[in-house]
């Protein structure tokens, strides 16, 4: 490959749905981005400005964690990328024992830096910062429903402390009034919490303004961690730096013509009401751990469900914080959650199978599932369906015709998101 193909900017996100949103926003900023699932071989190469790799980190023992994301950025070097990103959720989801802080950490140790801000804020999508204080819509973390997450429950809104538990190094913060004063007050900010010993900042964010300001702030850090949002401002400084042209159709895609299926495995509000609107009018299929656990035939009858309709139908676990606890109280966290997202991915199979080619998937770690189970290797990232959100097609899966895809983190999208989804592909 030649140096004029090198991408520009390396990103890790800790998982797909979360890859898919901040690939999303800097086609939006004109780079051509390519999501990998997973780490491709050595000695892969591939022509665009940006590389997202979406790892499945987030729940994972942080060692673990640690463990992929260098590998990540060492494949992301090997591209010759100029500068890197940790990307998670924009709810910070995660415990006091990582995996943010253990993997922020070992990003910089890599990279031989010595600093870098974590800034999960998403204004478009109600994600706001102040105080270090992070409120989704118009409450506090813990009080938006984030605090029933069955594996990542998130009880304290004030993300300076959520972070220092989960490291050693020191952890200060960007306050939203010196980010009003812009790029040089913000810089003169870093330099003072550097000579204070902080190698972690969490910045303060409550506009898309914001996020531009930190951006710029930001061009000289080796690494950025964050939400999607904060991408917003990194695609101008390349573009500053006579690095990158502006793609106008950075979000083409090929169309291709083929039946379609919703996939719902998440628990959020969100898709509890995505599936409640789909379920008013439309065909859906409940898929119920419980009977999962007993043996029973509910990848074979969802399926066969699937087949019955000429028109796209909805496969869902998606159920109530009340119902999922009652379920894991049965059969234990992890094996729940293992059960819905084998037989989710087994019927994604199965539908591909069949000649489905359009995929709608709500949640994370359903969205994983389903992206290795249909053996997808790359997402070439499209145009945006709702805010974090894109329409995305494999490239270089295992079958010949590529697939259409929307992967959404089960906190994102309108109440009418599968349908305009569907729309979208």
């Amino acid at each position: 490959m030649t140096q004029a193909a090198q991408a520009l900017l390396g990103c890790i996100a800790d998982d797909f749905t979360g890859a898919t949103d901040l690939a999303n926003m800097l086609v939006r900023g004109g780079m051509r981005t390519v999501q990998t699932i997973g780490i491709p071989e050595a000695g892969t190469r591939i022509d665009a400005d940006a590389i997202v790799v979406a790892l499945k980190s987030r729940t994972i023992a942080a060692d673990d964690a640690v463990r992929q994301s260098l590998d990540a950025l060492e494949w992301l070097r090997e591209q010759g990328c100029r500068q890197f990103f940790f990307k998670y959720c924009s709810t910070f989801d995660s415990t006091d024992k990582g995996n943010i802080g253990p993997v922020a950490d070992a990003l910089l140790d890599a990279l031989k830096s010595d600093f870098t801000i974590a800034c999960p804020a998403f204004p478009e999508n109600g994600r706001t910062i102040f105080r270090g204080n992070l409120f989704v819509g118009d409450v506090l973390l813990n009080e938006s429903g984030m605090e029933n997450h069955p594996l990542t429950p998130m009880t304290d809104p004030n993300l300076v402390r959520v972070l220092q538990r989960q490291t050693e190094s020191k952890v200060g913060l960007i306050r939203y009034d010196t980010i009003a004063k812009g790029v040089d007050a913000i810089r003169a900010r870093i330099d003072e919490l550097k000579k204070d010993g902080v190698r972690l900042a969490l910045a303060d964010a409550v506009s898309d303004a914001d996020l531009y300001v930190l951006g710029e702030a930001c061009r000289d850090l080796a690494l950025i961690t964050g939400g999607s949002g904060i991408a917003l401002g990194l695609p101008q400084n390349f573009r500053a730096a006579n690095l990158l042209a502006h793609a106008e159709h950075a979000a083409d895609l090929p169309k291709i013509e083929g039946k379609s299926v919703v996939l719902a495995g998440s628990a959020s509000k969100a898709t509890n009401a995505q599936v409640a609107r789909w379920r008013e009018s439309k065909p859906s299929f409940r898929i119920d751990p419980l009977a999962l656990s007993r043996g029973e035939p509910v990848v074979q009858n969802a399926v066969e469900f699937a087949r019955e309709h000429d028109e796209p139908v909805l496969i869902y676990a998606t159920s109530s914080p009340d119902d999922v606890k009652a379920v894991q109280k049965e059969l234990g966290v992890e094996k729940a959650g293992q059960l819905v997202e084998d037989a989710l991915a087994s019927i994604a199979r199965a539908l591909r199978d069949e000649g489905c080619v359009k995929f709608v998937v709500a949640g994370g770690e359903t969205s994983g599932a389903v992206v290795q189970a249909l053996d997808v290797r790359m997402l070439r990232i499209g145009p945006q369906i709702d805010p974090g959100v894109p329409a995305t097609q494999s490239i270089g899966a295992t079958a010949d015709e590529s697939l259409d895809l929307a992967l959404k983190s089960g906190n994102f999208g309108t109440t009418d998101f599968f349908e305009k989804a569907l729309k979208a592909l």
